[in-house]
């Protein structure tokens, strides 16, 4: 290496985002995914036996995905090699593979292949590397932000092993945030910053799981800070909402704030103002609350306000749910506030949420017999003890209906669900009570 080849790498080593400069090159500064990089597990083992095979690491932005194949890297006497999926082409591709067959047959040597976002490789692409992959020639290191599942080929994942990355927790950030304030060699140590408790849980916590954007942060915090009277640069509260770009909305997720928001976005929804429930979620996504959480809150609603008043209720709230695990944010927003907003604009019954609540006191206090006509009756002998005997099978009676008694001995007449005039429970209504009044002419006939 010449003069100008070191101080080209210098000056770009120094001039690179702190996120890239705190990249870490050993496991054990790799912060967070301990279900997979924990000392007992497999792919900490294969990496420090350096016996790693194909793998996908799929997982959110900034959950380090790259960081895991850059200490492979550090790690490995294999010769590594990296393309992006977003710029590579064929010709790229196929100077990777008449490298790793040189690297294999002369040199005896083993070639690991990382493809960051493998997702974004067509059909063809993914299809030219199988059977290098295959036949030993490379040995793939895929990332991706997308479900494998639907974008990486099915063969080619056949012959990997997928982990799946977690956003890092807030905690996790928080310790990469402290640890780059202290590093004089590569984080932003020779500043003499200092960064307020409530700054670093803030960027860790509107971070959404990703390292990058607090690192970002933190270092744009600290370039764009004066320093005070004793020579310091503060990180303050302010300082850090404005350089992250979000305002410091005043909701914890583990205070009073976040139960006061979530109830209230769930009266809302109970209470029919869309506009209300609206403005809640939008706090509550705002905020950085985990989707899934919010998701299922809805569904809950779907059923204990809405219930048989609108059985499509709980449907969309359903498919909302599966479509935000999916789909992630910032799209994820469009899916919740369908949901929220067909919740609270539906009709409302609480007669399910009755129901359930009384049948559940019942069986604490009273002991019940299964009548011996609805008994299991699918054994040898079943039919000696009685069991399924005299049955009536509905659907062999006009309107597939037969009064027969369901309830035990001890609680026969008693009414659980009794569905109000709203919405489709009007109709559930008028048929059940056509059934009963069905039942007592023929009771009285008999």
């Amino acid at each position: 290496m010449d003069l100008f080849d070191y101080m080209r790498n210098n000056t770009m080593k120094s001039e690179s985002p702190l996120a890239s400069r705190m990249r870490p090159k050993k496991l054990e500064e790799i912060v967070g995914q301990q279900h997979i990089l924990g000392k007992d597990k497999l792919l900490y083992r294969a990496i420090q036996a350096d016996k790693l095979g194909s793998v996908i690491f799929y997982g959110p932005p900034g959950s380090g995905k790259t960081t895991i194949a850059k200490v492979i890297a550090h790690t490995t006497s294999a010769e590594f090699m990296q393309i992006n999926a977003t710029a590579a082409g064929k010709k790229d591709m196929e100077e990777v593979v008449h490298q790793a067959k040189d690297n294999l047959g002369m040199y005896g040597k083993r070639t690991i292949l990382f493809v960051d976002e493998i997702h974004r490789f067509n059909k063809g692409q993914q299809d030219y590397l199988l059977p290098f992959v295959e036949d030993g020639t490379l040995i793939l290191i895929g990332a991706t932000t997308e479900n494998p599942y639907f974008e990486v080929n099915k063969a080619l994942l056949s012959r990997s092993i997928l982990f799946e990355l977690k956003a890092l927790q807030i905690e996790d950030i928080k310790m990469l945030l402290e640890r780059a304030l202290k590093d004089e060699e590569k984080g932003m140590g020779a500043y003499e910053a200092e960064a307020e408790e409530e700054a670093l849980t803030f960027l860790a916590d509107m971070a959404g799981g990703d390292a990058r954007n607090a690192l970002n942060a933190l270092e744009l915090s600290i370039l764009t800070t004066e320093r005070s009277q004793d020579g310091k640069i503060h990180i303050t509260l302010s300082v850090a909402s404005e350089c992250i770009q979000k305002k410091a909305v005043h909701y914890e997720k583990g205070g009073d704030n976040h139960y006061d928001t979530i109830s209230a976005f769930i009266k809302s929804m109970r209470g029919s103002d869309p506009d209300a429930a609206v403005f809640y979620l939008a706090k509550m996504l705002y905020a950085g609350e985990d989707i899934k959480f919010i998701a299922r809150r809805i569904m809950i609603c779907a059923s204990e306000d809405v219930g048989n008043a609108d059985p499509q209720a709980l449907v969309v709230a359903t498919a909302a749910a599966q479509a935000v695990e999916r789909v992630g944010m910032p799209e994820s927003q469009l899916i919740l506030a369908h949901a929220a907003s067909y919740v609270a604009c539906a009709p409302k019954s609480n007669a399910v949420c009755c129901a359930i609540s009384e049948a559940m006191e019942v069986v604490k206090v009273t002991t019940t017999t299964v009548p011996a006509h609805l008994r299991d009756r699918h054994y040898a002998g079943a039919k000696d003890l009685g069991r399924g005997v005299g049955y009536l099978y509905a659907h062999d009676f006009e309107g597939h209906y037969v009064k027969q008694q369901y309830l035990p001995d001890e609680i026969v007449g008693k009414h659980f669900y009794r569905p109000t005039e709203i919405g489709e429970e009007k109709r559930i209504k008028e048929r059940l009570e056509k059934l009963y009044r069905a039942a007592q002419k023929e009771s009285q006939e008999s």
